[in-house]
């Protein structure tokens, strides 16, 4: 029998009980080295028009299209994150990274969600001072992770309409970048897909007026904003070194 996959960053999520948790507490200081060897993470349609001013939005392919931001040009290496763990002060942080090490799991008919929490996160750690649970009742920082998780589990659910209404029009085109860096070398990624602006401008003015209303419009005029955020890339990169 395969073992389900874990989405990205995940390895041991499992539901935070009072019973078990009441001396866990998060550490309060973040630390975002566990995002530290990723090149991209899932991003919502609610966080593009922050995100285009920095990252290049992509498509992820395969059978689950997804929204992705990227945050690096060579596999395994996020520009955004320092040794030290910190995000580069100023740069906008997605709402995948920020919810770990909480999310949501689905049981086994679909009919339920529970808070979990990721027990082999580096920020979950024995202790009161930050903790999950006070007098057995879930703590502000839980409630607080709980309305989080409940607002990122109602954007996927609008991203994933924008990104179905997207490919239903023919409008994904699998793209390659070839980049030359200054010192010579020659980085490829491969493996994503944009929205084609050629023929988005095509599309009849009556489903433009809808993809307004439904404001997907914007949505799209983000993702191709975001283009000009490669070059922003390759400066960091080349400033890293």
């Amino acid at each position: 029998m395969t073992e389900p996959t874990l989405p990205l960053f995940y390895k041991n999520p499992r539901p935070l009980v009072a019973a078990r948790d009441a001396d866990l507490s998060l550490r309060t200081e973040p630390n975002f080295a566990f995002a530290a060897t990723t090149n991209s993470v899932p991003l919502m349609a609610a966080e593009f028009a922050a995100a285009c001013k920095q990252f290049p939005i992509l498509f992820s392919e395969g059978p689950v299209v997804q929204p992705v931001a990227l945050l690096g040009l060579r596999s395994g290496e996020n520009l955004f994150v320092d040794g030290n763990g910190a995000w580069e002060e100023g740069a906008y942080i997605p709402a995948y990274v920020r919810r770990y090490p909480f999310i949501f799991l689905e049981s086994e008919d679909k009919s339920q969600l529970t808070l979990c929490i990721d027990e082999a996160a580096d920020s979950v750690v024995p202790g009161r001072d930050n903790p999950f649970f006070v007098d057995g009742q879930p703590s502000a920082l839980t409630n607080n992770a709980l309305e989080f998780v409940k607002e990122v589990q109602a954007q996927s659910a609008f991203t994933t309409q924008f990104v179905e209404a997207v490919t239903a029009a023919g409008l994904m085109s699998e793209k390659r970048a070839d980049i030359t860096l200054n010192n010579g070398e020659r980085l490829s990624l491969a493996g994503f897909n944009v929205i084609d602006e050629a023929a988005f401008n095509q599309l009849p003015a009556e489903t433009l007026v809808e993809w307004r209303d439904r404001g997907w419009l914007g949505l799209v005029y983000a993702h191709l904003i975001s283009v000009s955020s490669w070059s922003g890339l390759v400066d960091r990169l080349a400033r890293q070194g």
